[in-house]
C-alpha cells in the first residue's frame, strides 16, 4: 500500500511538472515581450520610455483583469473533459469568445479616452501625449488578444499546452520584427516610434489569434468540439456560468495589480531613486512570478479534470503536489535574490557607475525582502490555481481582498511611515499582506478538499 502511495505521488509529480513546464514558458514569453517593448523604445529616448511606461501600465491593467475573467474557462472544461463530456466543452469555448467580445467594448472605450483619468492623476502632459499615441495604436489588438486567451484555456484545459508556448515564441520574434521596422522605419516601412510599438504589439496580437484559430480548426481533437462551426448567438446559461467563476478571478488579480500600483505610488512619496529601484526590484519579482502562477495554471486544470472523474483524492494530491512545487520553485529564485542581488540589479544599473551607487545599494535592499514573499506570492499563486480547478472563486477572491487590503497596504503604510522604515517598510506590507493570503488560501484549498472527500 505505501509503494503504491509513493507511486501515485511521483507520478503525480511528472505530469504536474509536464504540464507546467510549457505553460510556465508561455507566461515568461508574454512578459517577454513587454520587456522587449521597454527596451527597444529605450533607444528613443527617456520620454517616449516614460510614455510606453504610462501606455503600457493602462493597457495591460485591463488585459490582465481581462485574462482573468476568461481564466474561467479552464475549470469548466477541463470538469467537463474529465468527465468525459463533450458537449458542455465546446458551448463553453464559444461562450468565452463572445465573452471576450463583450468584456472588449467598453475597455476600449476607456482606452481611448485614457487621457481624462491621466489628466486626474496629474500625469506629466509630455507624457500622456506619447502614451495616448501608443494606446490608441495597440487597443486594436485588445479583442484578439482577448479571443487568443479564451482559446488558449480551452487548449490547456485538456492539457495540451505546447502548441501554445510555440505560438507564444513565435509571437516574441515577430515582435522584435515589427518594432525594428515600425519603430525606427527599417525594411522600408514609416517611422513611427513609440506609436509604432502600439502597431507592432497589435499585429502580434492578431498574429497569435490567427495562429490558435488555424491549430483549433485544423488538428484533433479540437476540431471535433466544433467551437467555430456552431458559434452563433449567445447561450446565456453558458455565459452567466463563466461570468460566475470568471469575475472573481478577474478581481482578485485586480486586487493583487492594484496592491502593487498603490505600494508603487508611496514608494514614489520617498523620491526618485527609491521609485528607480522599485521599478527594478518589482520587474524581477514579477518575471519569477511567472513560474508559479504557471504552475498555478496547470493545477488548476489537473484538479479539474480529477472533479470531473469524480475523484476527489486525485484532485486533493494534485492541489498538495502544486503548492509544493511552486515553493521548491520559488526557494530557488529566492535563494538567488538573497546571495547574488548585486547581479541581479547589474542586468538592469550599470553598477559600476558612482551615479548609480544609491539606486544599486536599493534595489539589493528590495531584493532581499522580495526573496521572502517570492515564498508567499508563490503559494498564494498555487493555491488560488487549486481553487479554481475546483470553480471555488468567489469567496477567495474576498480573502484576497482582507489579505491584501485591510492587512498589507495599512501594514506596509504602518510600518513605513508609522515606525519610519521608509520604502523597505512599504515592501515588508506586501510581505504581509501576501504571507496572509498564501494562508488563508491554502486553508480554504485544505478545507474545500476535506468536505469534497466527506460527501
Amino acid at each position: 500500500m505505501k509503494h503504491e502511495q509513493q507511486h501515485r505521488i511521483w507520478k503525480e509529480a511528472r505530469q504536474l511538472t509536464l504540464l507546467s513546464i510549457p505553460i510556465v514558458a508561455t507566461q515568461l514569453g508574454q512578459i517577454c515581450n513587454g520587456f522587449i517593448d521597454v527596451v527597444m523604445v529605450g533607444r528613443l529616448g527617456s520620454a517616449e520610455l516614460a510614455g510606453v511606461a504610462l501606455g503600457n501600465a493602462t493597457y495591460f491593467l485591463f488585459a490582465l483583469i481581462g485574462i482573468g475573467i476568461l481564466l474561467g474557462v479552464g475549470p469548466m472544461v477541463s470538469q467537463a473533459y474529465g468527465a468525459g463530456k463533450r458537449d458542455p466543452i465546446g458551448r463553453t469555448v464559444r461562450q468565452a469568445l463572445w465573452l471576450a467580445l463583450t468584456i472588449s467594448i467598453p475597455v476600449l472605450l476607456i482606452l481611448w479616452n485614457a487621457s481624462l483619468p491621466w489628466g486626474l492623476m496629474k500625469q506629466d502632459a509630455a507624457t500622456m501625449v506619447l502614451a495616448e499615441g501608443y494606446l490608441q495604436a495597440v487597443m486594436w489588438g485588445f479583442i484578439p488578444f482577448m479571443w487568443f486567451n479564451a482559446l488558449r484555456n480551452f487548449v490547456e484545459a485538456i492539457a495540451r499546452p505546447l502548441p501554445i508556448t510555440i505560438i507564444i515564441v513565435m509571437g516574441i520574434l515577430l515582435n522584435v520584427l515589427a518594432n525594428y521596422g515600425l519603430m525606427y522605419g527599417n525594411f522600408g516601412l514609416p517611422r513611427l516610434g513609440l506609436v509604432g510599438t502600439g502597431w507592432a504589439t497589435c499585429i502580434v496580437h492578431w498574429f497569435m489569434f490567427i495562429c490558435i484559430t488555424v491549430y483549433v480548426l485544423s488538428q484533433q481533437p479540437y476540431r471535433s468540439y466544433g467551437i467555430f462551426r456552431r458559434l452563433r448567438h449567445p447561450d446565456f446559461s453558458y455565459f452567466r456560468e463563466l461570468l460566475r467563476v470568471g469575475l472573481p478571478i478577474g478581481g482578485s488579480i485586480g486586487l493583487e495589480v492594484t496592491l502593487f500600483s498603490a505600494t508603487a505610488f508611496l514608494v514614489g512619496t520617498f523620491g526618485a531613486v527609491p521609485i528607480a529601484a522599485h521599478q527594478i526590484a518589482i520587474q524581477c519579482a514579477a518575471i519569477a512570478y511567472m513560474m508559479p502562477l504557471g504552475i498555478g495554471l496547470a493545477t488548476s486544470v489537473r484538479v479539474g479534470q480529477s472533479i470531473g472523474r469524480e475523484d476527489p483524492v486525485a484532485a486533493a494530491l494534485s492541489g498538495y503536489m502544486g503548492i509544493a512545487l511552486s515553493l521548491l520553485v520559488m526557494s530557488c529564485t529566492a535563494l538567488l535574490f538573497l546571495l547574488a542581488p548585486n547581479t541581479v540589479a547589474s542586468v538592469y544599473l550599470d553598477t559600476g557607475n558612482p551615479a548609480n551607487i544609491e539606486t544599486a545599494l536599493q534595489v539589493v535592499s528590495f531584493l532581499g525582502v522580495a526573496a521572502i514573499f517570492q515564498l508567499f506570492d508563490g503559494l498564494q499563486a498555487t493555491a488560488l490555481g487549486a481553487l479554481r480547478g475546483l470553480k471555488d472563486t468567489a469567496i477567495p477572491m474576498m480573502l484576497c481582498f482582507v489579505a491584501y487590503w485591510l492587512i498589507g497596504i495599512p501594514t506596509g503604510v504602518g510600518f513605513g511611515f508609522g515606525l519610519e522604515w521608509g520604502p523597505e517598510g512599504l515592501w515588508w506590507g506586501l510581505v504581509v499582506g501576501l504571507l496572509a493570503a498564501a494562508v488563508m488560501l491554502t486553508y480554504r484549498f485544505f478545507h474545500m478538499m476535506r468536505v469534497q472527500q466527506f460527501t
